[in-house]
């Protein structure tokens, strides 16, 4: 039985900073893994270790060595100087770039350690081959706080690459026009200059801390993912058409390095006959972040849990990222796994800040929201393989 008492419980334990591949991280992965073993589920345990660079270093790298190509292109000095200045800025954004096509690989700088949790469920029926169809419950264990909020961190990085392309579309110019127009090239190109530096400064100055509780990102979460595995813990209560994982991930906030390695290790897992459900940050409202590639399966589950009988509004939240953007979901869906991200956009003002405290978040929502994807699940197994 779903029960909003336990949800609080959950959510008062697992509020509070946990940094990822830190001790606090750590701790938050042992209350996990008490809760499982409190229900003599088995479970698997994934340790990995991923460099802090992709993360927390490499965006002020290759915004920074952006602006400064700009600002040496900008400037008329002596040839040779220009010309080193940009072969070293060139080398170090292209090599930046190029390590971070596998950052998981990453080992150099700081190197960390962190781990995944993974229980499986099998369904109650023969019939099903193993692995054949999954049901997939996904939350992250670790918080974070960065100097700025999203939303400015969103408009800091929208304002350097507008300034980019004015730059981008400026800069020939200063080669290409007559010397006695060049005073005017000057003034022109002056102002996106400063403000793609400006922008570039406040990347490097959003440093990242242990100071967030993170109840809505993502203590919320991990809440529900516990409170549906309870749940599904009853033999009864299980489905007949799908074997259900639920995996609680370490370091998603570090550049989802958990969910990398979860993935780079998969052996089993038929993307096509298998949703994903990705629980990433939700506080009074409750959106569903679809891919857009979802099968027959994924839709008719879709459908039911937009058409709840909860009274528990759930709205679509569109993006060109599958199941939610820069998480666990959206790395799993650039991928091919179909499902949806369920989040609220609405806490972007205070997730990632000292102020992601319980205080924000609605149990009864969370209850409803655990109530809803039981009944949805239930009916689809039921009705959808006849």
């Amino acid at each position: 039985m779903i029960a909003e008492n336990r949800i609080k419980k959950n959510l008062r334990k697992f509020s509070f900073p946990r940094l990822s591949g830190t001790k606090y991280e750590l701790e938050a992965f042992n209350h996990v893994k008490s809760e499982i073993e409190n229900l003599n589920l088995d479970f698997e345990v994934q340790n990995f270790t991923f460099s802090s660079f992709y993360s927390r270093t490499y965006p002020k790298v290759a915004f920074t060595s952006g602006s400064l190509i700009f600002f040496t292109l900008y400037l008329k000095y002596h040839l040779i100087v220009s010309t080193i200045s940009l072969v070293l800025f060139g080398f170090i954004l292209i090599s930046s770039v190029l390590m971070t096509r596998k950052p998981e690989k990453i080992r150099f700088l700081k190197n960390l350690n962190s781990q995944n949790l993974l229980v499986k469920i099998k369904s109650i029926s023969n019939k099903l081959k193993s692995n054949e169809r999954i049901a997939l419950f996904i939350s992250h264990l670790d918080s974070k706080s960065q100097k700025f909020t999203i939303r400015l961190r969103i408009r800091m990085i929208k304002l350097w690459i507008a300034t980019t392309i004015i730059l981008g579309c400026c800069l020939p110019f200063r080669y290409l026009i007559n010397w006695r127009f060049m005073d005017l090239f000057y003034v022109i190109a002056m102002f996106p200059l400063i403000m793609n530096l400006f922008s570039a400064l406040l990347i490097i100055l959003n440093i990242t801390s242990n100071k967030s509780e993170g109840a809505v990102d993502n203590a919320s979460g991990i809440a529900c993912n516990l409170e549906l595995l309870n749940h599904y813990s009853n033999k009864k209560n299980r489905l007949s058409n799908y074997d259900m994982w639920f995996l609680f991930t370490g370091a998603e906030e570090c550049g989802t390095m958990g969910v990398r390695h979860f993935y780079n290790t998969l052996k089993q897992y038929n993307p096509k006959l298998s949703v994903v459900f990705n629980f990433e940050s939700i506080a009074h409202n409750v959106f569903l972040f679809p891919g857009g590639q979802e099968g027959d399966n994924a839709q008719d589950i879709n459908f039911l849990l937009l058409n709840n009988t909860r009274n528990l509004k759930i709205q679509h939240y569109i993006t060109n990222r599958v199941l939610g953007a820069h998480s666990d979901g959206g790395f799993l869906g650039d991928k091919g796994f179909q499902g949806y991200g369920i989040g609220e956009v609405d806490a972007y003002s205070y997730m990632h800040t000292p102020n992601d405290t319980l205080d924000k978040i609605n149990t009864g929502i969370l209850k409803k929201l655990c109530l809803v994807l039981t009944d949805s699940l239930k009916k689809h197994d039921s009705t959808f393989f006849d």
